[in-house]
């Protein structure tokens, strides 16, 4: 058998990148820190200038011109003073689409929520849709769930529908929010629908439940607030059932298996 011809460094190294590329890695990692920006350490011997007192009264003239960086500011909270939130369903959906606090940017306009305390079912989903001009779920996404409750034999009238948000928002920090108030808001408002049950559509709503997005979805089962426990399940988000028809069937047995 013939020999193989030895390669080069250049041809060993760009090999071995090769191999390591075709595998998905692309990038290494150390634990060691290293301070990329600092400035080189002055050679052996080497004594490092001196400023002269010309240099160093210049330094602090242009410190003392510029100002400090100011702390960024935390977020104002999300509702204002819970004393104040509504405490019914009319008053609820006034101030959902009026209350400033609530409002965090955007080109869309708020949407109330729609349906009667005490529903058989209270659908919650993340926001309206971006097709939503005066009533939740007026796009597609609201025809996907119309079917699904014909199929489920739920009539209208038996569905309280809410979304998360006021106003359909393209990124919005859904968690950050939660935290800023958003989330009380939320239970509180289920607290005033009274549904009989609770169905969350889409893991972007589960910050505003309490439920941690690290958490499997299916450990959602309840909802606690103010002594009531209401049955909950998690779907997928309608958008994603839209793009995905094999969501649905999932979706479907779940659910026969939670109303059976």
């Amino acid at each position: 058998m013939d020999a193989r011809p030895s390669q080069s460094l250049a041809d060993q190294l760009s090999a071995a990148a090769d191999w390591w590329r075709e595998a998905g890695v692309d990038l290494a990692f150390t634990d060691e820190p290293n301070s990329w920006l600092a400035d080189p350490a002055p050679d052996a011997g080497e004594q490092p200038a001196s400023k002269s007192a010309g240099d160093n009264a210049a330094l602090a003239a242009s410190a003392a011109r510029t100002p400090a960086a100011a702390p960024t500011p935390s977020q104002p909270p999300i509702g204002g003073d819970p004393a104040n939130w509504p405490t019914d369903l009319e008053s609820f959906a006034a101030w959902w689409l009026a209350e400033p606090s609530l409002d965090e940017g955007g080109s869309r306009p708020r949407i109330a929520p729609r349906g009667q305390a005490g529903a058989r079912l209270m659908i919650l989903v993340p926001a309206p849709e971006a097709e939503d001009t005066e009533m939740l779920l007026s796009g597609p996404q609201g025809r996907l769930l119309e079917s699904f409750l014909a199929a489920a034999d739920v009539a209208a009238d038996d569905v309280y529908l809410a979304a998360g948000l006021p106003r359909h928002m393209a990124f919005a920090d859904i968690p950050e929010m939660a935290q800023r108030g958003l989330g009380a808001i939320t239970l509180h408002h289920i607290g005033l629908a009274a549904p009989e049950r609770v169905l969350v559509m889409g893991r972007d709503v589960l910050p505003l439940l309490g439920h941690n997005l690290a958490q499997s979805p299916v450990s959602l089962r309840k909802i606690n607030h103010e002594g009531r426990s209401i049955p909950a399940l998690q779907g997928r988000s309608l958008e994603l059932m839209l793009q995905r028809p094999a969501t649905r069937s999932r979706f479907w047995q779940n659910w026969l298996d939670w109303t059976g």
